[in-house]
């Protein structure tokens, strides 16, 4: 079984969309899939999929004693595809144990299927951060904005803390070395990872071992979301850069995704996009991503090469461009047609304008204060 893990620093960049219709994709394709939402915070991923009424899922397998596994997993209408609910409405659930995430863990490796994808909440909680590493093959998803970027960077840097927190057994040189370092102020967010475990295998070298050899499965795929134009497609850059920079990992773009305004339309009429319009700009983008799934399922022994990252980069931008002339043709086409007025078309770029002008006022604030940290002397890493 693969397990996909779709996670993101922040909400609301297109995790459910991602997960449903990657999901929906690789049932139509044959494969066995299991679709879980374990975003516990705001569990929505029945509203993506179209399925009412859902009286259980996995907060009541949690609580409810003599409640199965099996008992909460339900059909679809997809055909190959099936489906566990979140339950984000029962008190707490959020919050799970170490006994119930262990638990939870334990059943889903369990499960039936050649594909389980996982649906996690938004952060880097320990709990976000255990599913997410169940595979060190995990998808982050992200949009250009300056924030969500930011985030994305630290939701693959605490990945990467967890798997070390992990590895250095509790009493050891090592942990008492990194309990120590995380008390001085904010050491941690300033750290350079290869250099922190440099000094840490002074004191400890099996639990650097272990860390070592889990690290080097760890192989995070970038999906990039809500574009607007080819350019956005070259902000990731700077994340790639960080992540090799400052934690000596390589990562890899499995695909990149446009704003489409019929996703909501798809969402009002309980359908997922790949359904509802297969055709369209952001349908098609999400078939790529799911072709490459499968082919990289078939590689999951090999490593990542740096020459195959700066291939999936490279590729990235050419999707940008194609998928970016698409949308253009599809405009033309609808004015054409008489199914978009110019009236319509003017209201879209007004929409637009607005959007970008909050982006703008969204990235001077941050450069101000990036500008402001510079001149106190602060490492803005």
């Amino acid at each position: 079984m693969h397990i996909l893990p779709i996670a993101s620093g922040k909400g609301g960049v297109g995790k459910s969309l991602l997960a449903a219709n990657l999901g929906v994709l690789l049932a139509k394709a044959g494969q066995r899939v299991v679709l879980a939402d374990l975003d516990f915070g705001g569990s929505n991923l029945h509203l993506v999929l179209g399925i009412r009424g859902v009286q259980n899922g996995v907060g009541t397998f949690l609580t409810r004693s003599g409640m199965g596994f099996d008992d909460i997993i339900i059909d679809t209408d997809q055909e190959n595809l099936r489906f566990v609910p979140g339950d984000g409405e029962i008190p707490g659930i959020a919050n799970l144990t170490a006994g119930q995430k262990r638990k939870l863990i334990r059943r889903l490796r369990s499960v039936e299927a050649d594909y389980l994808i996982l649906d996690l909440g938004a952060g880097t909680s320990y709990n976000v951060l255990d599913f997410f590493l169940m595979t060190g093959q995990g998808i982050v998803i992200t949009t250009p904005t300056p924030t969500a970027l930011v985030n994305a960077y630290l939701c693959i840097k605490n990945a990467l803390f967890r798997i070390l927190s992990t590895s250095l057994k509790r009493g050891s040189a090592g942990a008492a070395f990194l309990l120590e370092l995380g008390r001085t102020s904010n050491q941690l967010q300033r750290v350079y990872l290869p250099d922190l475990i440099s000094k840490i295998k002074k004191v400890d070298k099996e639990g650097i071992a272990r860390y070592e050899e889990t690290a080097s499965r760890f192989r995070p795929r970038l999906v990039l979301n809500m574009l607007e134009d080819p350019q956005d497609a070259e902000k990731v850059a700077r994340l790639r850069n960080s992540c090799k920079e400052y934690l000596g990992l390589e990562i890899e773009q499995l695909g990149i995704i446009y704003r489409d305004e019929l996703q909501d339309i798809a969402l009002g009429a309980r359908l997922p996009i790949v359904k509802y319009k297969p055709n369209s700009v952001l349908a098609q983008a999400i078939q790529r991503i799911t072709d490459k799934v499968m082919l990289l399922a078939e590689d999951d022994d090999e490593l990542l090469t740096w020459a195959d990252s700066d291939e999936s980069f490279a590729e990235g931008s050419t999707e940008a461009e194609i998928d970016f002339e698409s949308r253009m043709d599809y405009v033309s086409e609808l004015l054409h047609t008489g199914a978009l007025t110019h009236g319509d078309l003017v209201e879209t770029v007004k929409s637009q304008q607005i959007e970008i002008g909050i982006l703008r006022k969204e990235n001077n604030l941050l450069r101000a204060k990036l500008i402001e940290a510079a001149k106190q002397g602060f490492d803005v890493q």
